[in-house]
């Protein structure tokens, strides 16, 4: 049901240009509520103007844009109240750990995880005044690393650690924290990641690409056959508004059959056999033994 705008609560949505981001602030904005939606360019806003969508030019790791931010929450000309963060923006990765510079480590992690953080801190006394809720948006692999993937996996990992801190300090203020850990979901964002991964292994030495070579050869491969199978950003948006909007909350939900089978599995079984698992399914897209890289095939 759509609520009056004298009702209306606010909502914002970080990384809100394409994918899953730019398809909640839509599913938020269809439910009734007023979606200050965090973008990175005029033009990225431009097309995501509807009813109930005002687009705000945010990069988390900008105080300035983190401060402008909270004074139009705040200065908001209707007092309407926060009803809930959800900190979707954030960067991808791929590549061995050996080969990432430590200024893109740090880079990752001031999206991934410090801009969150920033935010969050800005935004929270309004979440307190509203009893809101936060919801950080993690991944699978904040729960299950694997070969290629460790450095989005540790920004990932700090994020869950954040959120269930954030979950306890804030419960006595009726501030509800919820993760939510998408599997594959069909955006461009995980193709982004294999830019880096290119660069990266066209500077690996000799040393370098006879130990991660085939790796880096079937990262690509992967990554999209993951993604193909994985669930739409409109989808993945129900589940995200579910879990901003829900009386109860649970403390974590997940996109996609893989991730709940996955984020299961880590709680219960030994590492190695955990580890044999993931390499497995990596393995599948490596190289054949002629060294020709692994043909991603499409429907």
């Amino acid at each position: 049901m759509t609520k009056s705008s004298e009702t209306q609560e606010l909502i914002v949505v970080t990384g809100a240009s394409t994918g899953m981001g730019a398809a909640t602030a839509r599913e938020m904005a269809r439910r009734g509520f007023h979606v200050l939606a965090g973008v990175r360019r005029d033009s990225d806003g431009e097309a995501l103007l509807d009813t109930g969508i005002e687009p705000v030019i945010l990069d988390i790791t900008r105080q300035d844009h983190i401060a402008a931010l909270a004074a139009r929450i705040d200065g908001d000309a209707q007092a309407r109240t926060l009803r809930a963060l959800i900190n979707n923006a954030g960067l991808p990765m791929a590549g061995p750990i050996e080969m990432i510079p430590l200024d893109e480590w740090r880079r990752l992690f001031e999206v991934n995880v410090f801009g969150h953080v920033a935010l969050t801190q800005a935004l929270l006394p309004a979440l307190v005044r509203s009893r809101g809720r936060i919801v950080n948006i993690s991944s699978l692999n904040g729960k299950v690393s694997m070969a290629g993937y460790g450095a989005y996996a540790a920004s990932k990992f700090a994020l869950e650690a954040v959120s269930d801190a954030l979950r306890n300090e804030l419960a006595p203020h009726d501030v509800q924290v919820v993760v939510v850990e998408p599997g594959g979901v069909k955006t461009e964002m995980a193709g982004l990641g294999l830019t880096t991964l290119a660069r990266l292994s066209a500077a690996m030495t000799a040393d370098q690409t006879a130990r991660y070579g085939a790796l880096t050869q079937a990262i690509p491969s992967h990554v999209a056959a993951f993604t193909k199978a994985g669930v739409t950003s409109e989808t993945a948006a129900r589940t995200i508004a579910k879990a901003a909007t829900t009386r109860r909350p649970r403390a974590r939900y997940t996109i996609g059959a893989m991730s709940g089978f996955l984020v299961r599995a880590s709680g219960v079984l030994p590492d190695r056999m955990l580890d044999r698992m993931t390499n497995s399914d990596l393995r599948k897209h490596y190289p054949d033994r002629t060294g020709r890289a692994p043909v991603t095939r499409h429907a």
